[in-house]
Formats: C-alpha cells, structure tokens, sequence
C-alpha cells in the first residue's frame, strides 16, 4: 500500500508535509511552477517588510535623512526604496499570479517588529487571493529598558491586530530565543494565531577588520540546525493546538522524519533546494515514502509526535538528563 502523506497545516489539506519556505523561489514563476511539480505541497513567500510600507509614505526616508546629517553612516542601515525585490504593489500581484499559477496554497509573509499601518496589509493579502498568512515577527531587543514582557506583549497585539483583520489562518514565525517558549506558544494561540513556525534563522553580521564596516554574512542551514527545532517542537507539541512548522536544518529524509516525529505538520524547506534545485524535493519524498511503508505506517498522522515529550513522564527531568548525561561524557 503506497503510504497518505496528506497532513493539514493552518487548516489546510495538504498532499504532503513539505512546504518551500519563503525565499527567492517565490520571486520567479517558473520556479514556483517546477516546485509544484517536483511535489511541493505549499508555497510560501519571499517576506514583505514593514520598512517598505514606511518607505512608500517616506516615513522611513525622511527618518534616514533626518539621523544622517548627524551620523553618516545612519541612511545605509536600511535598503533602499529600489533594493526590496517586490514593493507592496508588485507583492499583489505577485500572490494573483501564483494563485493563477499553482494549484497548492499560496501563503504570503509579512515581516515586522512593532504595529503600524503595515498591519493592514494583510487584508490585502486575503482580497489577493492568498490562502494563509505567515507573520514574521523578527524583533531584536538591544534596548537595555526594554524588559521581556514588553516585547511579548507587542507582538501579541501584532498577532491579534493582524488575525482580527483577516479571515484566513496565520502562523507566527517565531525566533527560539524567548524565556518560557512553551507559554509563549501558548499564549500565541490564544491570541489567535492558528500555527507556529520554528525557527527564524538570523543572519548574523560579520565585521570587515579593515575598513571597520559591518557586512551581511549568508550561511544557508545545514543539519545541525535541526536539533534546536526538534527539542522545541518535542517540548510544545503535547500542549499546542495549532499547527506546527519546523523551518531550518532539513536537508535529508531522514531529518524530515525526526521533524514529524517531534510533531511537526509542516516541513519548511529552503536552504536544500537552494543547493540542490526544485527536483530535490522528489528525493525526501521518496524517502519519506520508503521509511513508512518499511515500518509499516499508512499515514503521516500515525507517527506525528511519536517521539515528543508527552510520552515521557517527566520531561523536565528527562532534559536535565540528558544534559548532564552528554557534559559527563566527554574525556581528555
């Protein structure tokens, strides 16, 4: 019997877990198009920032300008107007081309720190024909006044000003560096949000030593960023309700097994098919494919969270075992 990869994510019936994450496939439409092909069973988009929304009203111009005849160097912290890949009208578009295109959701990001008129947006996106939204909520706290809180409550006003405005589902795309994530999770849903995405990848700044600049570094993931999602996904799975994505660090079958077992109902794929083209997703298909029927499984659902935290009886315990257990194992 060939093994039902359907699972739902956001509420959507999708013919398999693997959903190409927001990257620079979404700018071109041939590529979406190879990627639906090769198996893709969700797309989503390159993010739409709430800097570009200010740029558009020159609010963030006229700031750039303002801080710049006092520090130089303050107008090239930001991209210019022309830089941004998609301005808010061609991301529009954009969504009305792919829904035209592709037969699989479409789901458009919207990346932003604070509230703002970029909120409004995502009515946009829903009138556009988008199928879901993914809100990124990247947020940097460097304020020393700035306690935790704060920056948790702010974007849980975001999620609720963004799901209250909208009647399609939202995801929150969280960061891992958050105190009490599980409550945290927790409280996302209650806000409204339907799913979860863990993790963003930050990319870190590198310095140039010689002419004392800072300069944007991209690493794409590589395995070793799994473990992260897999302990988080195991620790909040047995309490969510919504859907969970894991994003970062999938490049083999293998890695999107652990991701469902860990509880995962969405595998968000990037960095792979940026090194090895749309075709790659056929081979984690395959692979997926071939591990549950040599075990036996007739679904995904059967083995979702087979291996997340509520089947331990103490799993504070069980994480504190573990690490101590690796510290005490290394010798010299």
């Amino acid at each position: 019997m060939i093994p039902n990869l359907t699972t739902r994510y956001l509420g959507l019936e999708l013919r398999n877990p693997f959903i190409v994450g927001a990257s620079p496939f979404s700018d071109n439409l041939t590529s979406c198009a190879a990627l639906e092909e090769a198996g893709a069973s969700a797309i989503v988009l390159r993010s739409l920032f709430a800097e570009q929304f200010e740029l558009e009203q020159r609010a963030l111009v006229h700031h750039t300008e303002t801080s710049g005849e006092s520090f130089s160097e303050a107008a090239s912290y930001f991209p210019r107007y022309e830089e941004y890949q998609l301005g808010p009208d061609q991301y529009l578009r954009r969504i009305k081309s792919l829904k035209k295109l592709l037969r699989i959701p479409v789901i458009a990001s919207l990346n932003g720190r604070e509230l703002g008129s970029w909120v409004g947006c995502a009515q946009q996106f829903e009138d556009s024909g988008a199928d879901a939204i993914e809100l990124n909520l990247y947020q940097l706290a460097t304020s020393p006044e700035l306690d935790a809180d704060q920056v948790e409550v702010e974007m849980l006003h975001i999620v609720r000003a963004v799901v209250s405005s909208v009647n399609i589902p939202v995801a929150v795309k969280l960061s891992p560096f958050h105190t009490t994530m599980t409550n945290f999770a927790l409280a996302l849903e209650q806000s409204g949000a339907a799913g979860l995405v863990l993790f963003n990848r930050f990319y870190q700044p590198d310095f140039n030593i010689e002419d004392l600049e800072v300069v944007p570094h991209l690493k794409l993931s590589d395995s070793s960023e799994l473990l992260l999602r897999l302990r988080w996904l195991s620790i909040i799975s047995p309490h969510a309700k919504s859907s969970l994505a894991c994003s970062g660090g999938v490049h083999t079958a293998e890695d999107s097994i652990k991701a469902i077992l860990a509880g995962a109902h969405g595998i968000q794929v990037v960095s792979a098919l940026l090194k090895h083209g749309p075709a790659f997703l056929t081979v984690l298909l395959n692979g997926l494919r071939t591990w549950m029927t040599e075990r036996g499984y007739v679904s995904v659902e059967e083995f979702r969270g087979a291996m997340n935290l509520k089947r331990c009886p103490d799993p504070a315990a069980h994480e504190r075992a573990n690490y101590i257990r690796i510290l005490q194992s290394w010798r010299v």
